[in-house]
């Protein structure tokens, strides 16, 4: 057994693997590498070690890869690493026993961890998750079956196999395990399990516009009217026909309301020119409260009226709004924003009336930037008839290109999930044009300015994720434990047991 010193350098080492899996890196086959590597040091019988060992996995997991938040709040940064990431992933070297039925329980219990947080701290900071390894990798496809957290849980499992083969020399069971994940993901592969096209208009021809200009552009540098023009003079350039023009989260973003706001007469303009709609990611000030803002988009019609509008409801803690303000202004008060959004209340889905006859009105699923992280916002947009997501985001904001990686990563597995063509659009990148089996067909640079253009399936019908959302997983994860339960234990001896199977 190694050293506690020695040990928690490996656990480093297994954090800093599973953090070269995620985007912008992405070297996915590292991620069962690092998940084997922390099963084996799992097998320390001390409840201490083994939290020490985890913990170090936890920041070596997540502090380079939640690297980004520096720019927002670096204490923030600092605590969440050290305090809230570190001690959570050590947990679960807690929970996990260090005999055999660690390979059961360590898949459980990472299930449960990704769906805690989902939904914990601060409603949810879902990032640099197991899944996001796998946006092009072979087992992507599992995500159509249980969604996010069940192609997690096949991550999970590759890192069993891994441990099993390498460490104990088995080759019976990995065999099973790969030959199981192979199975499961040509199964989500098949036609069966994909929704089909809308009987009425096959397809809806989307143009995204991308502006342009430095990363790091935020309101607060004066550069509204830059970015605004960027994005006008972009549009000007786009020939019909066209069914839906999408503008980014955060394109226009003015004092007073944007149904006043001489900049609507310009976007008018374009709209009647294409005749086309166009949906715009607004920001204003709230008209309730002179500290808050709002951040919305909404459909601007060819003939100049006002149409569907989405308010965001998933806010970016610390970015958008700062939970438990008066304990954190004490601490980093001159890095916080200094107004908070207003959470929307609406639905995640808006309807466009294209001018099409042949066409008609297309009902999207739309979720604003962050949301896109959230499995169930998407799930809602596409029970209220969603034939296509769109994702307006600004990541123009964000130090480094870290949360834009994960994001395409992200989108990726949302369009297999609800089997729907995913059209994400950003001021200054990236936007990408996704189809419904999580491939990018077509995709911005940095800073670049450039339309995506793309004739996207109207998609109806369901999948098994968009239906059953996490269920799968968390089913998967509770037959997990239930069978290292009831697992037979070496009653005699130190050593842990050698001889039952984990399948």
């Amino acid at each position: 057994m190694e050293r506690r010193s020695v040990a928690v350098a490996l656990g480093l080492l297994a954090g800093l693997l599973l953090c070269a899996s995620l985007p912008p890196w992405g070297w996915w086959p590292l991620a069962p590498v690092g998940l084997a590597l922390w099963l084996h040091l799992l097998g320390r019988p001390s409840r201490w070690d083994r939290f020490l060992v985890s913990w170090a996995v936890g920041v070596a997991w997540f502090g380079p890869s939640t690297l980004w938040m520096w720019g927002l709040t670096q204490p923030g940064y600092v605590l969440g690493v050290l305090l809230a990431w570190g001690p959570m992933v050590g947990v679960l070297g807690i929970v996990v026993p260090p005999d055999r039925r660690r390979l059961l329980v360590l898949p459980a219990a990472l299930v449960g961890f990704e769906w805690f947080h989902t939904h914990a701290p601060f409603g949810g900071v879902p990032l640099s998750m197991l899944a996001m390894t796998q946006a092009r990798a072979p087992m992507l496809p599992i995500a159509r079956l249980g969604g996010m957290l069940l192609l997690g849980a096949a991550v999970s499992v590759t890192g069993v196999a891994l441990y099993l083969a390498v460490v104990e020399r088995r080759w019976r069971e990995p065999v099973a395990l790969v030959l199981g994940l192979a199975l499961v993901t040509t199964v989500a592969s098949l036609p069966f399990v994909r929704p089909g096209s809308s009987a009425s208009g096959d397809t809806v021809r989307i143009v995204a516009v991308q502006g342009g200009g430095p990363q790091g552009t935020r309101f607060s540098t004066g550069q509204s009217p830059q970015v605004f023009e960027r994005h006008l003079r972009l549009t000007r350039e786009i020939e019909g026909p066209v069914d839906l023009v999408v503008w980014p989260e955060n394109a226009i973003n003015i004092s007073g309301s944007f149904a006043d706001h001489p900049w609507r007469d310009d976007l008018a303009a374009e709209a009647a020119r294409l005749d086309a709609p166009i949906l715009i990611g607004i920001v204003e000030d709230s008209p309730d409260d002179p500290d808050a803002f709002l951040n919305y988009v909404v459909v601007l019609n060819p003939d100049g009226s006002l149409g569907d509008r989405y308010d965001k409801e998933r806010r970016v803690p610390f970015g958008e709004y700062v939970p438990l303000r008066s304990l954190f202004e004490r601490i980093a008060k001159d890095t916080l924003p200094p107004r908070d959004q207003v959470p929307g209340e609406g639905t995640a889905a808006v309807t466009a009336q294209s001018c099409s006859i042949d066409v008609g009105p297309c009902t999207a699923a739309v979720v604003i930037s962050w949301e896109v992280f959230f499995s169930r916002r998407v799930r809602e947009g596409v029970r209220e008839g969603g034939e296509v997501v769109l994702n307006p985001t600004n990541g123009s904001s964000y130090w480094l290109t870290q949360v834009q990686s994960q994001q395409l990563a992200t989108s990726a597995m949302r369009a297999v999930e609800s089997g729907r063509w995913l059209v994400q659009v950003s001021p200054t990148g990236f936007s990408a044009i996704f189809d419904d089996n999580g491939r990018i067909l077509d995709r911005t640079g940095v800073s670049e300015a450039r339309l995506l253009t793309a004739e996207v399936p109207r998609i109806t019908g369901t999948t098994p994720a968009q239906r059953l959302g996490d269920l799968p997983a968390v089913l998967v994860a509770v037959a997990l434990v239930i069978v290292a339960v009831v697992l037979p234990r070496r009653r005699s001896g130190s050593e842990p047991p050698q001889t039952v199977g984990v399948i």
